[in-house]
């Protein structure tokens, strides 16, 4: 319903922030690592999520159109609510939850305020699982990087791997990818992927 809010930035709570649009202030939940990027008094968009419960109506705000995907990933695993989904994103970045994902990193999901081992397991399982079927329904991979030689090399099919529990598939990340250099660590390529795609 609410895809997007943009006006002047005129409160923040640790964990939250008013966003003035004609008049009305909207406040937003939102992640420590939103907050970092806000100034208060300066204008701001936030991109958004409606939460519509029996009891509440909540409304989300996050800097980066990735941060917002991966919280909707994340509070689609069952028993991790918004709350949760903002204190992981509020202790990793989009593309440290994508590698603690795909590479079965419990440890570094437990960081987050309030989560325990096996939410955190949980997530990996059904995000990891989720990803196996876009995988198989996208294609093998070997097919997908067929014609990009540098794709299937280095630390590439990892950043594909980390990619797709962002929702991106392996056609739409592959030309990207085939494009830098292997040997970067991991996180960088996923960074310089995400950063390309918003571009596009």
């Amino acid at each position: 319903m609410l895809y997007s809010v943009r006006g002047k930035l005129i409160h923040t709570t640790s964990s939250s922030a008013v966003v003035e649009c004609g008049g009305v202030g909207y406040n937003c939940q939102t992640t420590i690592n939103t907050l970092k990027t806000l100034k208060l008094n300066t204008e701001v968009t936030l991109y958004t999520y409606l939460n519509v419960r029996e009891d509440a109506v909540e409304l989300f705000g996050f800097a980066t159109k990735t941060e917002l995907d991966t919280f909707k990933t994340l509070i689609s695993v069952s028993g991790v609510g918004p709350k949760a989904g903002l204190s992981v994103l509020s202790e990793l970045s989009p593309e440290q939850v994508a590698m603690a994902i795909a590479t079965d990193d419990i440890k570094t999901i437990t960081r987050a305020q309030g989560i325990g081992k096996k939410i955190a397991q949980r997530i990996v399982l059904e995000l990891k699982d989720k990803l196996a079927k876009a995988s198989s329904s996208d294609g093998s991979m070997s097919a997908v990087t067929s014609g990009a030689a540098n794709a299937v090399t280095g630390n590439i099919p990892k950043a594909i791997e980390a990619l797709g529990v962002l929702g991106y598939s392996p056609s739409d990340v592959s030309p990207v990818l085939a494009a830098l250099d292997s040997s970067l660590p991991v996180e960088q390529l996923i960074a310089l992927t995400l950063k390309q795609m918003g571009r596009n």
